[in-house]
């Protein structure tokens, strides 16, 4: 398999249902606004029309015809390949700062810990039609029980969403591996304090990482 290429300039999200990703996200965006240059925000799956239809197939609660592991895997890796070629390559081409709401470790934690997909599969994936690693990834953690009680309050849960504890606690099992096996990449954020309290230390993070990076 082909190496990934490290874009510095492409940051990632990661985290359980509940996470607090949305407050963080906004708050990481507005922290490299500051730093200068153009900031694109963006999300998987989704981030373009194509790619947001895709979305709404792999998401619809409608079990009637739900996918299997390998069907919900590729509808991503779809989803995702539309994703880099129309908007995160692009982007970073012309120097932007690119800010994504998860990338490929979603796929690693959800269809690979939390579906048992065998990680050699996806990462052959993520290889042919991805090539992209981020120079940054924040993994918000907080246990299942602490999220879960969080996204109760919101609108009706999505076919994921609605999955059983078990499942989240492997997808949160496989994100905690990931960041400890690449603890160069990673940088994992306690998700379980208060909103504000998470994303101080996600742009404290930030800041860190742009501080480590080459001058221009």
């Amino acid at each position: 398999m082909t190496a990934l290429e490290i874009a510095s300039r492409l940051i990632t999200l990661e985290g359980g249902e509940g996470a607090g990703k949305s407050t963080v996200l906004s708050a990481l965006a507005q922290a490299l606004r500051r730093h200068g240059g153009e900031v694109v925000t963006t999300r998987e799956p989704g981030g373009t029309p194509l790619a947001e239809r895709i979305r709404e197939l792999l998401l619809h609660p409608d079990n009637a015809d739900a996918p299997t592991a390998d069907t919900e895997l590729l509808l991503m890796f779809a989803s995702r390949a539309q994703h880099v070629a129309s908007v995160v390559r692009p982007a970073l081409a012309r120097g932007a700062w690119v800010l994504s709401d998860r990338f490929t470790d979603a796929s690693h934690a959800y269809q690979g810990g939390g579906r048992g997909v065998d990680g050699a599969t996806i990462a052959m994936l993520e290889s042919r039609f991805v090539g992209l690693q981020p120079g940054l990834t924040l993994l918000l953690d907080v246990p299942v029980a602490v999220g879960r009680a969080r996204a109760q309050g919101r609108a009706a849960p999505d076919r994921i969403e609605s999955e059983a504890d078990g499942f989240f606690e492997r997808v949160r099992s496989a994100y905690r591996d990931l960041a400890m096996a690449q603890p160069q990449r990673f940088r994992l954020i306690d998700a379980s304090q208060p909103a504000e309290r998470v994303a101080a230390d996600a742009v404290a993070a930030l800041d860190r990482y742009l501080q480590g990076l080459p001058q221009a």
